[in-house]
């Protein structure tokens, strides 16, 4: 099925403005297979709305549902307009989160978040009907009752769908909070060159020396993973890495997660097949010391996840991976580089920009989803001054509103 769009609306569908806001149909999916179907129309809205990034393709969310998704229930929002064609998808999951004396809440969420491994996470909307779209959502959330909490996390912050469903929540009066959460990038000229004079100085040389230091010492090899047949390597390779450096920490690092490394194995491999994958290494005499996973979608190129080996953390090798990979990317034409969220030193020495994802925490007036937002609120805010006030009872009562476990 191909989909194109015209004026918002697929060949053949002439939409005025009034219809762009005009009730739409909502339908709820409860398994994947039956969202497969609508994989076609899916990519025609991702491909339409320019702002929506590799995180809202059924690549992405596909991969992550397999590997994450088992233990919890599937409840993605449909959008048609009256004409039958589709103009806005949510993909969401209900999970229960569990408390020591309190009923379990029914808690709504994308697809893809819980796990800390998604970011820019949104509405897939096709542009003009974010409106509707919202109303519709709220409409939607109002009458269904299979839920208690909705929380709805690291969205862009200029996104438009979102911007929108806020002011629909504040008009029907709904309990909700915002929060951020702090991202980087960097905005890449068109050549290396230009790129390193908008570095300080320090930085400037030290890209330099390093890597001329490394190649007196050592035999230097840069590697792309490129074929489908040594990607298994490379992502063992990579959980290697990014294990040994955290474990020598004493903590116990991302890809102890089995669930994560059948996520990361299932998504490489179709990130490999569409051409988005930029997975690079740093061979030393013939041994990796360094990776850098991460993924092209159009002009930009997300960082995802990085290992080195700390035997060799006076040498730089990651910083030095780091540099090389940029400048690959600014010959070949990306104009973007994500560190995605943090805003640590690290990153922030190479010339980034900085911002926030949004989140959004909702529930229906006079519920207990409500109640729990208003108490978890007051728990967080002022948690030293209710010690130091309220009697024991009450602060252990408090307590006890935190999830017993993390449901990821």
């Amino acid at each position: 099925m191909n989909i194109l769009v015209e004026d918002n609306a697929p060949t053949g569908c002439k939409t005025s403005a009034l219809e762009s806001t005009a009730p739409l149909s909502v339908k709820v999916i409860s398994n994947w297979e039956e969202l497969e179907s609508l994989v076609a129309e899916w990519n025609a809205i991702v491909q339409r709305n320019r702002k929506l990034t590799i995180f809202s393709t059924p690549e992405w969310l596909g991969a992550w549902w397999r590997a994450f998704g088992q233990n919890n229930q599937l409840c993605v929002l449909a959008f048609r307009h009256t004409h039958g064609f589709l103009v806005g998808l949510l993909p969401l999951y209900v999970q229960r989160i569990h408390f020591s004396i309190l009923p379990p809440l029914r808690e709504l969420r994308f697809v893809g978040d819980g796990s800390s491994d998604s970011d820019n996470l949104d509405f897939v909307v096709l542009p003009g009907y974010e409106s509707a779209v919202a109303r519709s959502l709220v409409q939607h959330l109002a009458t269904n009752r299979h839920w208690d909490i909705c929380r709805l996390n690291v969205m862009p912050s200029d996104s438009v769908a979102a911007n929108i469903f806020l002011q629909e929540l504040s008009e029907a009066r709904w309990k909700f909070e915002t929060s951020a959460v702090p991202w980087t990038s960097i905005e890449l000229p068109e050549t290396w060159e230009a790129y390193l004079q908008q570095l300080s100085p320090k930085e400037r040389k030290k890209v330099g020396n390093l890597a001329r230091r490394l190649e007196k010492r050592y035999q230097a090899r840069f590697h792309k993973c490129c074929s489908i047949k040594e990607l298994p390597a490379c992502l063992e390779t990579l959980f290697l890495l990014h294990q040994k450096r955290w474990e020598n920490r004493g903590e116990r690092g991302t890809f102890a997660s089995s669930a994560r490394r059948r996520f990361y194995y299932d998504m490489a491999e179709q990130f490999m097949l569409r051409g988005w994958l930029a997975f690079w290494m740093l061979e030393l005499n013939g041994t990796a010391v360094a990776t850098q996973f991460g993924f092209r979608y159009l002009d930009t190129v997300y960082s995802l996840q990085e290992g080195f080996d700390p035997t060799y953390s006076a040498d730089s090798v990651g910083y030095v991976l780091r540099s090389h990979c940029i400048k690959q990317f600014i010959e070949s034409g990306v104009r973007r580089y994500e560190f995605l969220a943090g805003q640590d030193s690290s990153k922030l020495r190479w010339n980034c920009l900085s911002g926030d994802y949004l989140n959004i925490h909702l529930a229906r007036p006079g519920t207990h989803g409500s109640l729990h937002l208003s108490l978890a609120r007051l728990s967080k805010t002022s948690k030293a001054w209710i010690r130091g006030i309220l009697p024991r009872p009450l602060v252990t009562f408090l307590n006890w509103l935190r999830p017993k476990s993390s449901p990821l």
